[in-house]
């Protein structure tokens, strides 16, 4: 069951300065993570390394090195550089579908990286306990309420429900939905949340409704220790909550992961391929297997172009709906404290209304 500090009365001293209440709001989700505020910086690929991954702990946040695709060495020298720049915790997000997979999770049971994120397809009950048995809290992605119990039946110490809002690869089903499936009803492990929150008045309604944390990505796009190109931060703060879409299935056949992304001509070539690679499998030119991994292979390089290019035309601009609520770029730790400040308002502000 969840702590009886998660959600319980108000005591004398928390009704003379609510400030108290939203520290003990952060409690249980940043014993968990080990760090100030229950905020995780989500896994970005080709975003985040190292000195966005430092600089929030640093920060007091949670920050997740992305696995993605990158060669193994590559996933190993940003280990050791983000240990070199904080002392601080931090885990790595694994991609369960990435050829490098298997490599990477050997890796970081290796290094004894302090938490591992399944993300991407079911992990196995053998790959939670292999990264449990190296020490590492594991945290694992539901998008359905019988998804959440089967991983914790496996093992997962706790859950990040991630709602269709957010960017890059989604699930079908909508944050405020997922929270009535799950978060109201599961208490055995912690349980996060993700998907188009941006502003910390909502992080604070979040806390009382029982999650654990938050986890943003597209907000931490715009700080200033994010290496992503200028112009795709650009792109970000011109951006409307609308332009964010994801993309669509044309047939079963060709099983795509939905992708939310701003709408430009990369968009549309992707599209064409789609019907491209159906002809194909139509033809009997081509598996379904090799048609699958074109689609993985057309996404992680056009993602590669907008974000280390700056290609806002033809590369992805995966951006979660609350890209319609960023529009400044600022340091990171006045991100952070801005959510902070906006969170314990919110919450003073509730308890007025409740007296």
């Amino acid at each position: 069951m969840r702590d009886s500090g998660s959600r319980g009365t108000l005591d004398d001293r928390e009704r003379k300065d609510p400030s108290v209440l939203i520290d003990r709001l952060f409690e249980r989700g940043g014993a968990f993570l080990g760090t100030k505020y229950p905020i995780v910086c989500g896994a970005m690929t080709w975003i985040s390394d190292h000195r966005l991954v430092g600089a929030a702990a640093e920060t007091g946040i949670f920050g997740l090195l992305a696995g993605g695709n990158a060669p193994v060495e590559t996933l190993r020298q940003e280990i050791e550089e983000t240990r070199r720049i904080t002392t601080k915790p931090f885990g790595v997000n694994l991609i369960t579908l990435a050829p490098n997979y298997r490599d990477h999770l050997s890796l970081v049971t290796e290094m004894g990286v302090p938490t591992i994120v399944f993300a991407g397809a079911i992990p196995r009950a053998s790959e939670i306990a292999r990264a449990r048995d190296s020490g590492a809290k594991v945290i694992c992605f539901a998008a359905t309420d019988v998804l959440a119990h089967r991983m914790i039946d496996q093992g997962a110490d706790a859950l990040m429900l991630e709602g269709s809002e957010a960017g890059g690869h989604i699930g079908p089903v909508s944050l405020v939905v997922l929270l009535q499936q799950i978060l109201f009803k599961v208490d055995d492990v912690p349980v996060f949340v993700a998907g188009g929150i941006a502003r910390g008045q909502m992080m604070a309604h979040l806390l009382m409704m029982g999650a654990a944390g938050v986890q943003m990505g597209t907000r931490f796009v715009m700080c200033e220790e994010c290496v992503a190109h200028a112009a795709f931060k650009e792109t970000f703060r011109k951006a409307k909550a609308r332009d964010a879409m994801a993309t669509p299935q044309f047939d079963s056949r060709l099983p795509v992961i939905p992708v939310r992304a701003l709408q430009n001509e990369g968009t549309i070539e992707f599209k064409k391929l789609q019907l491209e690679l159906l002809e194909k499998l139509d033809q009997e030119m081509i598996s379904r297997g090799e048609a699958q991994q074109q689609v993985e292979k057309f996404w992680m390089g056009a993602l590669r172009r907008a974000v280390v290019d700056g290609d806002v035309r033809q590369g992805s601009l995966m951006a979660g709906q609350s890209v319609g609520l960023v529009d400044e770029i600022k340091p990171l730790a006045d991100i952070v404290t801005e959510l902070v400040e906006d969170g314990e308002r919110e919450v003073q502000r509730v308890a007025r209304t409740l007296g």
